[in-house]
Parts: C-alpha cells; structure tokens; sequence
C-alpha cells in the first residue's frame, strides 16, 4: 500500500516567502521539516507569496497561477501591506474574508485543515526605528482583530504569532540582517506552533 504523502498551500506576503532568510528558514519549510521528523510525509509547501502583495494582490495572483485543485493543508498570512499602505480595514475584512474562502475551497472543505497566522508587529523591529511604534501596534491589532473574526467566522484554525515579533527588541536575534524581517529562528517559533496543530489534526 502507498503512502500518502501530504500537500501543504502558503499563501501570503514576505512574511511566507522568509524574505532576507534561506527559503528553507521559512516557516512552510520548517514546518515540513518538523512535520517529517514526526514520521509524517510531506512533499515540500507550495508557495504563492511575494513581498510587498496586499490581499487585493494575492486574490489577483491567485486568479492567474496554476494551483493543484485540492491540498491537504492551506494557511494565510495576509495583511501587513494593507496596514503599511495605509488601506481601509472595511476593505481587508471583505478581501481577507475571499481569501480564506478560496483557501477553505482548496483544502477540499476541510475547515480543520486551514490555519490563519496572524500578522506580525513590525513596528517592533528596528526598521521602525523613529516612527510611531505604538500607533503601529494599535494599527497591527486592528486588522488581527478583523482576520481572527473572519477565522472565528469560516471556523478554520488560527495562531496567534503577533506576540513572538513582539519579543524582537530584547532579543536581536529574532530579526534578519535587514532590521525588518523574522529570522530563521522567530520562524523556527512559529513552524513548532504550525506543525504541532497539524500534527494533532493528523493523529
């Protein structure tokens, strides 16, 4: 009998490409790899995510790629460029609320098998460095209030990793060499919250 050998969909911004790491730091790729250690197959995560995309830009990119119909496992890290950009929440919540409909679609229906992360703090790095990290931060809260409804909504799994990108000034280590970005080991963090979920899905 053949084994079956899982997928797993990215989709997102910088924040899923792991822009400024090794693509394998990035958190699909780490989780894979601890997915593996685990004794569970997993082929390598397809990635549809690019620096700098808003979710208008995602849905758009979405529309024009050539996508597997179907995939085991499907998260979304989506909004951080809608905040930099200045864009309306109103817009987020029904663009955002899209995504994850297409992202539940492509899990088959499985609703367990789609997990949200939310959008990190980068007002906390010191690419942030004499602009108002506060009003960042209410701003960052703003749009997870409106993805983790949305989630609560379309009932898909949802990790909380604002808080680890919150640790960034007391522990350098937590950022890229470009001040903005996680490093592999603030992803290593979120891959243990990632693939622990999906393991217990599995098991």
């Amino acid at each position: 009998m053949t084994k079956h050998i899982f997928s797993f969909l990215a989709l997102g911004d910088s924040y899923t490409i792991g822009e400024a790491i090794p693509l394998y730091e990035s958190f699909p790729y780490q989780t894979v790899q601890l997915l593996r250690k685990a004794n569970l197959h997993f082929h390598a995560p397809e990635i549809v995510a690019k620096t700098g995309w808003t979710t208008a830009e995602l849905a758009e990119h979405i529309l024009h790629t050539k996508l597997n119909e179907h995939y085991d496992f499907v998260t979304l890290l989506i909004g951080v460029n809608n905040q930099y950009r200045g864009q309306s929440t109103d817009e987020y919540r029904e663009q955002f609320s899209s995504l994850l409909q297409q992202a539940i679609k492509f899990s088959g229906g499985h609703k367990n098998h789609v997990v949200v992360l939310s959008i990190p703090d980068w007002g906390a790095t010191p690419f942030a460095e004499g602009r108002n990290r506060q009003e960042i931060a209410s701003q960052i809260d703003l749009f997870n209030k409106i993805n983790k409804e949305e989630s609560d909504k379309q009932q898909v799994r949802y990790i909380d990793i604002t808080p680890i990108t919150r640790k960034v000034p007391n522990d350098a280590s937590l950022v890229a060499a470009d001040g903005l970005h996680p490093s592999g080991k603030m992803y290593g963090e979120w891959a243990a919250l990632l693939a622990k979920m999906i393991e217990q899905e599995l098991k």
